[in-house]
């Protein structure tokens, strides 16, 4: 059983980008609970961030620190990067989180709308990777785990600035660890299906005849567990890839996905 020990993050200290509610902040949870020293997160402004300390406070949680920061600006993320290793310590593990989706057929989507995904889904995790990359080279330790998706695989419709990104980030993750895995750093990522979030509720609510909502039951027949993920559920694999229990693990994306990525669906 002491070989379980390899999943704790005590001593360790952690920065999930825009981790201030959803999957951010339900990894911060897993976290706390194997041991983690210190939680820090950032998000875009003020009020953001003042209502994940919110957050934070509510579910118990005192070893946090929030920073107000754009990952899409090179500059404010080294400054923060000085911060946080004043203010609390070394970057051990960082969580690639913060993202954006916009659902607009391709032939309407103005380039700048595209470009504005591909920044903060595909090129803020370069940023900061970048940016904490030498101290954890330094060290010759880190974890980055990148918050990819089904879309790292799948196309769907209206989606193809995200699906783009997402596709991107795997490579990066594979390229990270590729460049940096001599340094006994290693860089995975979390694919997450379809999560049972406050953002997805409306998809998920019955009709007024009683029914299930179109997507909800398309979604539910596509998995195999046949059913909506809870944001808990990413918890674990990502204890696991942030803990030296993956040493070994490097560029590879798990896949949370309740099985849609393995199934062809139902015979009609």
């Amino acid at each position: 059983m002491a070989n379980f020990k390899n999943f704790s993050l005590e001593g360790k200290n952690a920065w999930i980008t825009g981790a201030s509610y959803g999957i951010g902040f339900n990894i911060a949870k897993a976290f706390v609970e194997a041991g983690i020293d210190n939680i820090i997160f950032n998000d875009i402004n003020e009020a953001a961030l003042e209502r994940g300390l919110a957050n934070y406070k509510e579910a118990g949680i005192e070893n946090v620190h929030g920073y107000v920061c754009d990952v899409t600006d090179e500059n404010a993320v080294k400054a923060l990067v000085e911060k946080i290793h004043a203010e609390v310590g070394k970057i051990d593990i960082l969580v690639n989180n913060a993202g954006i989706i916009k659902r607009i057929p391709m032939h309407e989507m103005k380039r700048a709308e595209f470009q504005q995904v591909i920044d903060v889904d595909l090129v803020a995790p370069y940023i900061v990777s970048a940016a904490v990359l030498p101290e954890m080279m330094e060290r010759r330790e880190g974890k980055i785990i990148n918050i990819c998706s089904m879309m790292s695989e799948l196309g769907r419709e209206t989606v193809s600035a995200y699906a783009a990104a997402k596709g991107g980030l795997k490579m990066l993750t594979r390229n990270i660890c590729s460049e940096y895995g001599e340094y006994n750093i290693q860089c995975n990522g979390i694919g997450p299906g379809y999560i049972a979030t406050p953002q997805t509720a409306p998809l998920r609510e019955r009709q007024a005849d009683g029914s299930r909502h179109p997507f909800d039951s398309f979604i539910c027949a596509k998995t195999p567990a046949g059913r909506w993920l809870d944001p808990s559920e990413l918890g674990g694999p990502a204890v696991f890839l942030a803990s030296k229990a993956s040493d070994a693990v490097n560029g590879h994306v798990l896949y949370v996905d309740g099985g849609i990525l393995a199934y062809i669906g139902k015979q009609p």
